[in-house]
């Protein structure tokens, strides 16, 4: 059987479960709870696999997988691990918990309506909501990104095809399901993406003559770095820079709307637990096995395609180009997780999107009040709008390389929300000291970062004048995202320690449901 049948065969039994799942979950739909959080009743391992599928997408899979294992070698396989035990493990055991139970008793179903509900402020809500809505479109669009490379592996279809076909399916189950569908398809999507990247490292691996010889061709590699054996060995040939990227693909998934989103709606405590080892598990096998697999991509550096004025790979026909020679059936399964991967975290950005845009933008300006149904109807129309908007951003972008502002823009969006959003989070959920003045600053300082580093690499200036710290931080949209991320964890509390703090009382209330008595059994925890 040739490749393209086996394809879609493949893909037209993966778009029939999509929309059979989309009509099943319209039951959950009935009101703006169910369509958002899914009651708040979703079990472990439909949140895990939720919250490990809207983490990694097609991005990691092609483009960082491609470009970190370039630059570090084996060495990126701690980007993997780091997004496993920070982004995954960590984030679970600090914020899953509180966040839940916070959420719940404030009745805040998104992350702007925590900040205004939290801090009693509706500028704050919808501050966060703008912040949302500027930097969240441009980082659903990324996530096309590498689709054309590697359907062209298979298809002679062009690109818009492919983004118009993968933006319709998403619509569909997202706007008939809601949050149950995505987390359902999320779940049979995260099944693909555990089988398919385990196949495409074998049969990677034997192509190249098995790991140990994979390795051993590796370690000759001199490359860029100068020294051989650089990228076969333990931290790589720059390990500040690794540090770098493990810190802003683990850290940031703190502060994103979308991620932290999964929380609210997990069922139980028993479900919290289950989650926690489920998605580590899962963060440990995806990104773990991404990152690995690109790490060997400079043994396809005669195949790669550079770029003539760099001198550099293109780095996102790194992946696709060491998947060429690979059987049928491997390529087949790579299209179909490729998709899931994209799909997943597209269908759990436009929702996060257009929840946030309806609720805490739309609702409060409406006169008269908007119903349950009526909300969920504009939640629907806001779904079609991001995913239309998303899409045609990445078919102007593939069209015209040369505006360069569309890829600038993606690249400084997870920096941008995790800058504004991680610490005031964070310390919202801990502490009653953090002050509104304090979350106001921190907003400013996460978007100033990042529409800085936008002006930086638009304009090509040159930032070897500004000193070496100022230098290297704005030297990429990385290292700017890491500092807006951990400063906002300095600058708040510093800030809360001069500024008016809240009213006692009013905290009092909201700190409350942590110290709620609740009934438990002996097997879940022994008595003192």
């Amino acid at each position: 059987m040739s490749k393209e049948i086996l394809c879609l065969i493949m893909l037209v039994i993966f778009f029939a479960v999509m929309i059979y799942v989309g009509f099943y979950s319209r039951k959950h739909t009935t009101d703006v709870d169910g369509f958002v959080l899914g009651g708040r009743g979703v079990g472990p391992w439909l949140t895990a696999f939720a919250f490990g599928t809207s983490y990694f997408s097609a991005v990691i899979f092609v483009g960082y997988a491609g470009q970190f294992g370039w630059n570090f070698g084996m060495s990126a396989t701690w980007a993997g691990l780091g997004n496993a035990f920070i982004g995954s493990l960590l984030a679970w055991n600090i914020l899953g918990r509180r966040t839940r139970v916070m959420t719940q008793h404030l009745d805040a179903k998104t992350m702007p309506d925590f900040f205004g509900k939290r801090f009693d402020s509706v500028p704050l809500k919808v501050t966060a909501s703008v912040i949302v809505f500027i930097f969240l479109i441009p980082y659903t669009a990324s996530l096309y990104n590498g689709l054309s490379s590697l359907f062209g592996l298979v298809f002679d279809i062009p690109y818009w095809a492919v983004i118009a076909a993968m933006a319709v399916l998403t619509g569909f189950y997202v706007i008939f399901g809601g949050y149950m569908a995505t987390a359902i398809n999320d779940f049979i999507q995260g099944i693909i993406m555990l089988f398919g990247i385990c196949a495409v490292i074998g049969a990677v691996l034997s192509e190249n003559g098995g790991l140990l010889e994979a390795t051993k061709s590796l370690a000759f590699v001199t490359g860029d770095a100068g020294w051989q054996g650089a990228y076969a060995a333990f931290l790589g040939p720059d390990p500040l820079a690794l540090l770098f990227v493990v810190i802003l693909t683990s850290l940031g998934t703190w502060g994103l709307p979308q991620m932290v989103g999964k929380f609210y709606a997990i069922k139980s405590e028993k479900d919290i637990h289950k989650g926690t080892v489920i998605s580590t598990v899962f963060a440990i096998i995806v990104a773990g096995g991404c990152y690995f697999l690109g790490g060997f991509g400079r043994l396809y550096s005669d195949r790669v395609t550079m770029n003539e004025a760099t001198g550099k790979p293109l780095f996102d026909t790194i992946v696709p180009t060491m998947l060429s020679s690979l059987p049928s059936v491997v390529i087949a399964v790579v299209i179909v997780l490729v998709l899931s991967a994209s799909m997943s975290t597209l269908s759990s950005l436009v929702l996060t999107s257009s929840s946030t845009f309806t609720l805490d933008v739309i609702k409060p300006a409406a006169k008269k009040g908007m119903s349950d149904k009526k909300q969920v109807t504009v939640m629907r129309i806001f779904i079609v709008f991001f995913i239309l908007v998303s899409a045609v951003i990445a078919i102007f972008k593939d069209a015209h390389p040369e505006v360069t502002f569309i890829a600038q823009m993606m690249g400084v969006s997870w920096g941008a929300l995790a800058g504004a959003f991680l610490a005031p989070f964070l310390y919202g959920l801990y502490w009653k000291g953090i002050t509104k003045v304090s979350v106001a600053v921190c907003f400013i300082w996460g978007c100033a970062i990042a529409l800085l580093q936008l002006f930086v690499t638009l304009g090509g200036v040159d930032v070897t004048g500004w000193g070496s710290v100022l230098g290297y931080i704005f030297k990429s949209s990385i290292n700017s995202g890491v500092i807006a991320m951990v400063g906002g964890l300095v600058i708040v509390p510093v800030i809360s320690l001069f500024t008016k703090k809240q009213d006692g009382e009013a905290l009092g209330k909201i700190f409350e449901c942590y110290d709620e008595t609740v009934t438990i059994t002996k097997k879940s925890s022994l008595q003192e």
